[in-house]
């Protein structure tokens, strides 16, 4: 079994995409992570149909994977990071939120990606659990609709601060739903390291059935904070082991959204860390 390796375009926003994928494909990566953002293929551009063929020309001409990400900060509200959100108390809000992710399934069609990414967003004030539940899975529905015709899962992440925050908060949403067939789980190996009350390693082994994307930085317990390999806890050598143990055949995508001033480097030196850890030194997929 081998793991197909990627690198987040959130961690190369002062390149521009065309060379960030071409420096992705240089170092040997698998794929990319493309977040849909004002840089890098805005999901708001009059011409997206257009500009998702020439994205869809490039990778293919890169032998690059892809996966559709949806972690932009300001794509939707210049003032508000990540606003507004699928738990917005506004309908209007959440409904943009809901059909910029539909827009992204879209893409991701045309792309040929393996899965969508998205995450719950964070409770807003005066707001109950129960209410926030509710919002989430009335909101994502129509995303789960877009993605059963396109045939393409929809990997919600759990992100500490957020309503979803954890394994078991995924499963209560698929619970929710009625465990739709169209919702699966980007898990964040970094996250889990910080959160989850299981290791990264016995969380793989859980999360298996319903992986679809996966992420991966090193961090420290309880602080949510994404690290270079090597700057954190985290002991990688097993963790992928189970990952591809598990059978898992999307990509695992290094998440370094607050590195892109030195994202070139750091793209270089993740996939010699990784190769290492997998004990692939030749620049072969590793193993």
């Amino acid at each position: 079994m081998t793991l197909r390796l990627g690198y987040g375009t959130n961690g190369l926003t002062d390149l521009r995409l065309d060379d960030a994928l071409g420096l992705l494909a240089d170092l040997g990566y698998d794929g990319v992570g493309l977040t849909l953002d004002h840089m890098h293929l805005d999901p708001l551009a009059p011409d997206l149909a257009e500009c998702t063929r020439q994205v869809a020309r490039r990778l293919t001409g890169l032998g690059l994977g892809v996966t559709v990400e949806t972690g932009a900060r300001y794509v939707l509200d210049p003032r508000r990071k990540h606003g507004p959100s699928l738990l917005d108390p506004d309908p209007d809000a959440r409904a943009a939120r809901t059909a910029l992710l539909v827009r992204a399934v879209e893409v991701a069609s045309g792309l040929g990606a393996h899965a969508v990414h998205c995450f719950s967003g964070i409770t807003p004030p005066g707001t109950t659990t129960d209410t926030a539940w509710q919002r989430l899975t009335e909101a994502l529905a129509p995303v789960l609709d877009a993605s059963d015709r396109a045939g393409i899962p929809l990997a919600i992440e759990p992100e500490p601060g957020h309503l979803l925050a954890t394994l078991a908060d995924f499963h209560h949403l698929r619970t929710l739903l009625g465990d739709p067939a169209p919702l699966g789980l980007t898990l964040d190996i970094g996250h889990c390291q910080c959160l989850e009350p299981a290791s990264p390693v016995d969380c793989v082994k859980e999360a298996a059935p319903w992986l679809r994307h996966v992420q991966i930085e090193d961090m420290r317990r309880g602080v949510h904070e994404h690290l270079p390999f090597g700057d954190g806890e985290i002991d990688f050598p097993p963790v992928l082991e189970a990952l591809a143990a598990t059978g898992y055949a999307g990509l695992t995508v290094v998440e370094l959204p607050r590195h892109s001033h030195a994202g070139p480097e750091l793209a270089r030196s993740s996939i010699d860390f990784l190769r290492r850890a997998t004990g692939t030194t030749d620049g072969a997929a590793p193993c």
